[in-house]
């Protein structure tokens, strides 16, 4: 598995969760969350955060200390806050407000990993005045993959994948702007989840990210669900914030858009290798989500030491 993944930039990534979870499985050692920071500002810092818990371990509560956002990157977990319950995804963001207490789980999926953002409450403050949001406090925890996050996420998911120079000031910066533009304008709670749902659309989450290139037909992963097409339609979109398609495609073109930063290879063979079997809508469906063509984006974003 470890070795199938290093063929992409999202597997490389995916492959170091899965050598840690690995690793606890060889050494028989409890669940732990493992942050290594990355880099520090003023006002903020990021950390690469692994964790390593699984459905058979205890759920404890924490509490935020300052404000957080963490980007996932690989696997999946269970976020509950007071606003309600969440489906946490590659490409969505985890928002947290300083001493609000929150419980993640891994009710049906071992581990994940997570850009950790952390802000200081002026840092925040000064953010939400420059994009014009009155409160600089979340009103949701979760904004799912949308396009407004995708070019920030792409970055992320190469410098995970390249380890290369980033700037993670100017990323800590695009971070903050979109999470405060995206999360502030819905407060409805999140009534919880039925555990036997959430645990069939967790595993037809974890499916699409191990191969986002594959084929994924709605009346399949309902028929692997176990549910009727509507029922998984409706609970999928309900729990991930997209239908099916919809995350099927933005995980592709997050991968593309990561593989054109990090690597060399051409465009056509990027596309093929991320499920675009025809380069015209590859380079349609990637304008609609990054505004530019691959070829715009690669000049502008292409790491030239990369090659992976």
């Amino acid at each position: 598995m470890v070795a199938a993944h290093g063929r992409t930039v999202l597997g490389k990534i995916a492959a170091g969760l899965d050598d840690a979870l690995e690793a606890r499985a060889a050494a028989g050692s409890p669940a732990r969350t493992r942050g290594v920071t990355l880099a520090a500002g003023r006002g903020w810092e990021v950390a690469d955060v692994i964790c390593t818990a699984g459905p058979r371990d205890r759920v404890f509560e924490e509490q935020h200390t300052q404000v957080a956002v963490a980007v996932v990157v690989a696997g999946s977990f269970q976020y509950r806050t007071p606003r309600g319950v969440h489906l946490m995804t590659p490409g969505s963001f985890f928002l947290g407000n300083a001493g609000e207490c929150y419980e993640c789980g891994h009710e049906h999926a071992p581990g994940d990993r997570c850009a950790a953002f952390r802000f200081t409450l002026r840092f925040i403050d000064d953010i939400a005045a420059d994009v014009g949001v009155r409160r600089a406090t979340f009103n949701v925890s979760r904004v799912p993959p949308v396009r407004e996050s995708s070019g920030v996420v792409a970055r992320i998911a190469a410098a995970f994948a390249d380890g290369g120079d980033v700037a993670w000031d100017e990323v800590a910066l695009d971070v903050a702007a979109t999470a405060l533009r995206a999360a502030v304008d819905d407060a409805r709670a999140v009534a919880p989840p039925n555990r036997d749902v959430l645990g069939r659309v967790t595993e037809a989450v974890r499916a699409i990210e191990r191969a986002p290139s594959a084929a994924r037909e709605l009346r399949a992963l309902a028929a692997d669900a176990g549910l009727s097409e509507y029922q998984f339609l409706r609970a999928f979109r309900r729990l991930t914030g997209a239908t099916p398609h919809q995350y099927l495609l933005r995980a592709r073109l997050r991968e593309s858009a990561a593989s054109l930063r990090a690597r060399d290879h051409k465009i056509a063979e990027i596309a093929l290798e991320c499920g675009f079997n025809d380069l015209s809508n590859f380079n349609h469906a990637f304008r609609g989500e990054f505004g530019v063509s691959p070829r715009v984006y690669r000049a502008r974003h292409a790491s030239p030491s990369s090659h992976i």
